[in-house]
């Protein structure tokens, strides 16, 4: 029952990814983000790989180093405002860049881990997120008939978990992270604090063990601000 791996890199490779996988990367923003499993990711050299993201992190931070290095191939994601490497990538054409709203992006995972093989979402009719997919009209409303999204492997982020894999979350690191737990078929989990088996409490896990196969505690964790914003003090 104890998932603990030594480090990012021996779970990585007991998790044997491999060039072409799809790998599902929790947290939002720079927030709750996997950044140990992201930096081994990178120095292990792996390629062509499709990511699944709420968004293409920080040039120096997160997924941005991955796309720098030319280890991604494809992103499947809501929002890349904040990585200049990505923005350069995909107007040249170096990185195919399937667009979901943020909404849609969520429920592909959920009906993913749930099994479900897709949903109708009026969100995006009408625009490109629809061109090439089902629509149909509902109680005089059009649909978008989206597939459920699944990984091969899910790197994801916790506050606090335990070596039987049990994760707690903290406010926004919760969002993305909870959902891709389920919708994989690996999952590694870093956390800032791993303690023993008990030290949870079962109420508040957000995460049961039964659906993480590998868990560690990172060294150190930068917590970057994504977007800084000054103005003047008032005397």
């Amino acid at each position: 029952m104890d998932k603990t791996a030594a480090s990012a890199a021996k779970a990585l490779e007991a998790a044997g990814v491999r060039d072409g996988a799809t790998v599902l990367v929790g947290g939002f923003g720079t927030c709750g983000i996997p950044e140990n499993l992201l930096a081994a990711l990178l120095a292990r050299g792996t390629k062509n790989l499709t990511l699944v993201s709420n968004n293409a992190g920080l040039d120096e931070f997160g997924i941005g180093p991955l796309l720098r290095a030319g280890q991604v191939r494809r992103m499947i994601m809501s929002y890349g405002g904040e990585c200049k490497a990505f923005e350069e990538m995909t107007l040249d054409g170096r990185l195919q860049v399937e667009w979901n709203p943020q909404g849609t992006l969520a429920e592909r995972l959920r009906a993913g881990g749930a099994g479900v093989a897709g949903f109708y979402t009026p969100t995006g009719y009408g625009t490109p997120v629809a061109e090439g997919k089902e629509t149909r009209q509902f109680d005089g409303r059009w649909h978008v008939f989206e597939r459920g999204l699944r990984g091969d492997i899910a790197l994801i982020k916790a506050s606090q978990g335990d070596r039987h894999g049990n994760l707690i979350y903290r406010k926004t690191t919760r969002n993305f992270n909870q959902v891709m737990a389920t919708a994989a078929e690996r999952v590694i989990a870093e956390v800032e604090r791993l303690v023993e088996p008990g030290a949870l409490d079962p109420d508040q896990v957000h995460t049961p063990g039964i659906y993480v196969d590998m868990i560690l505690q990172g060294p150190r964790y930068a917590k970057p601000i994504e977007r800084l914003t000054l103005r003047a003090a008032h005397v």
